[in-house]
This record gives C-alpha cells, sequence and structure tokens, in this order.
C-alpha cells in the first residue's frame, strides 16, 4: 500500500471514531440536577410522599432510597397508562422526562426510614414465602429478585424492606386482580398467594431491614 493510501485510511478510521464518540455523547443522558429534583419533589411530591421520601401515611409508599430506575420507570407508565392510577397520571403527566429523572435520583438519595411488623405469627408465615416460597404452589422466594435483605436489585428489582405493610398489601392485591398490570412476573406471583399469605409478606417486608 503506498504512503497516501495509509494516510487516507487514518483519517478515514479518525473521523469515524470522532463521529461514533459525539453520537455517544449525544445519546447519554444528562447528569441528574438533585438540586432542580429536591425542589420539583417538594412542590409535586412531598405532601403525599413525606418531605424526605419517607411517607407517614401508609397508604402512600416510601420513595426514599429506592432505586432511581425503578422510579423512573413507575413516573413513567403512570404518564402512559400502561399502570392506571388516575391520581398518578395527573401528576406524572405535567413532569418531563428530566423532571423524573431529577426527582428519582434526589429522593434515591434520601436514607429509608426503618418500618416495623406487627404480628408475630404472620411475620413468620411471611418470612417463610418470603425466603423459601412456597414450591408445591410454584411461589419462588421473593428474596431471590427483592434481595434477602429487601434492597433489590438496582434497575431490575425495587426495595422492599421498611415498606408499609397497608401498600405493599394493596400493590399484591392489585397484582393478584389485574389492577395493576405492569410486571407480568408480579402478576404470575401474586395470583397464586391468598390473602393471608399477602398480609403476611407484607407486614414482614415492613420490618425488614
Amino acid at each position: 500500500m503506498k504512503p497516501i493510501s495509509h494516510f487516507l485510511v487514518f483519517v478515514a478510521l479518525a473521523v469515524a471514531s470522532l463521529t461514533a464518540s459525539a453520537n455517544a455523547a449525544e445519546a447519554a443522558p444528562a447528569k441528574p440536577d438533585t438540586a432542580k429534583g429536591e425542589a420539583t419533589f417538594a412542590a409535586v411530591c412531598a405532601a403525599c410522599h413525606g418531605a424526605d421520601g419517607n411517607s407517614g401515611t401508609p397508604s402512600f409508599p416510601k420513595l426514599a432510597q429506592q432505586h432511581p430506575e425503578y422510579l423512573i420507570k413507575q413516573l413513567q407508565e403512570f404518564k402512559s397508562g400502561k399502570r392506571d392510577n388516575a391520581v398518578m397520571k395527573g401528576f406524572a403527566t405535567a413532569l418531563s422526562d428530566e423532571d423524573m429523572r431529577n426527582i428519582a435520583h434526589w429522593v434515591s438519595s434520601k436514607p429509608a426510614k426503618p418500618g416495623f411488623a406487627k404480628n408475630k405469627e404472620l411475620v413468620a408465615l411471611g418470612e417463610k414465602i418470603y425466603r423459601g416460597g412456597i414450591a408445591d404452589r410454584q411461589i419462588p422466594a421473593c428474596s431471590g429478585c427483592h434481595s434477602p435483605s429487601g434492597a433489590g436489585i438496582p434497575a431490575q428489582y425495587p426495595r422492599v424492606s421498611g415498606q408499609h405493610a397497608e401498600y405493599a398489601a394493596a400493590q399484591l392485591t392489585a397484582f393478584r386482580g389485574g389492577v395493576r398490570n405492569n410486571s407480568a412476573q408480579m402478576s404470575q406471583i401474586a395470583a397464586k398467594l391468598n390473602d393471608r399469605e399477602i398480609q403476611a409478606l407484607a407486614d414482614y417486608v415492613a420490618g425488614l431491614r
């Protein structure tokens, strides 16, 4: 190959590399602005979910320390209607993708306050299901996805430890009844649980830490 040919090949490779780098930079989302996230959360979310994401009302979930990817997904699905909730749809519709990302990253940085189980008998059953599942009914252990401590697996499965028992039970019931249908996996699992098992799991995760 002649020297000029080597030079042209070099130039072509350099241009291709620069173009790829530029495209990657454009595709990468902007770094979350947690200051804006805090302000938007205070204005839109805090009344129900608490000033620091630790809701004091059992029917509203705690959001503190939740994985930001999970929170963004839920907000997007409230906005699109995939997760059906008229109240949350109203709030989510007013948020841009950037707002959602800012809120999610801010509230996920706040420490979650621990919760407490209330019923010793139910807790024992809840622990058994959470850690071992129910083999004869093909119900998997919750800890397999949500981790033994309930911390979840970032970007895949949400944190459940310390969540209000009332809220957790309501969501499992909604999955079971098809009211909440934005997770086929959870719908299939919840469909096999009876009311007592749902209450037991909810009470157990409330005190999990």
